[in-house]
């Protein structure tokens, strides 16, 4: 991609799936990156394995806590002498019916998904307006933005409301040379996807719903992730990309 090389990029979430696979291909793009999880034996795996590719460090961050937020947004800094590129994607998942959801699984997602993604992109944003650069928000949304897909109320409602997060930040963001776009993936095959449903209801859905008959990749989603970060993009800000393999034009 054009325009990559040489940038700092923090990616959330990157110990496993989507997250580290983005790293990684910010990495094969000659940038630099830093990385956080909530666990730190995932981070110090990461680090150790991705560390072959380039310049990389992280440290564990639960982004739903504003003071852990704000050091984990000064380490990644001072890291990577300023941060050009935002890859916003940490979150949980499980099913469960509506009626049983407590509201302590109901806070634990939306803490997670909505707070947090609101807390490091005002956090990153607010750096980037200092340094009067630009640079390039990418928030983590998903397909389930747009359909209610049984089973994920609260999961679907933090989706959906990140989606309006990213066009309104791209408004305010955009006089001052800093995009916000979100990647919305449909059923990508992950650690998070597998833990969250059984093998046959995601077996039903890919034969029932994808065109494509089949399952994202995680590294399929890394490359949206650096298009969207790219001078490939440069006029492209408050946009939702689906990566879903057809499914929505269903």
């Amino acid at each position: 991609m054009r325009g990559l090389e040489g940038k700092g990029v923090l990616v959330t979430g990157a110990s496993r799936g989507i997250g580290e696979a983005a790293a990684r291909r910010f990495l094969e793009e000659g940038c630099r990156v830093f990385i956080c999880a909530r666990h730190d034996h995932g981070i110090e795996r990461a680090v150790r394995e991705l560390g072959a590719l380039g310049s990389v460090d992280g440290i564990a961050c639960d982004v739903s806590d504003p003071d852990a937020v704000t050091r984990m947004i000064e380490a990644a800094d001072a890291f990577l002498d300023g941060i050009d590129v935002l890859a916003a994607n940490a979150g949980v998942a499980w099913q469960e019916d509506v009626l049983d959801i407590t509201l302590e699984h109901w806070d634990e997602i939306l803490d997670i998904n909505l707070r947090g993604m609101f807390l490091v992109a005002q956090g990153v944003a607010r750096r980037m307006t200092a340094r009067a650069n630009g640079g390039s928000i990418v928030m983590m949304s998903s397909t389930n933005a747009f359909e209610g897909e049984a089973g994920y109320a609260h999961y679907n409602a933090s989706k959906g409301a990140i989606t309006m997060l990213a066009r309104t930040m791209a408004v305010e963001l955009g006089p001052r040379g800093i995009r916000v776009n979100a990647l919305c993936p449909g059923k990508i095959q992950t650690p998070l996807q597998a833990k969250a449903e059984d093998a046959a209801y995601t077996e039903r859905y890919v034969r029932d719903k994808i065109p494509l008959g089949r399952s994202g990749t995680v590294e399929e989603v890394a490359a949206a992730y650096a298009f969207l970060a790219s001078d490939e993009a440069t006029f492209i800000t408050g946009e939702l990309l689906v990566v879903d393999g057809g499914q929505l034009a269903m």
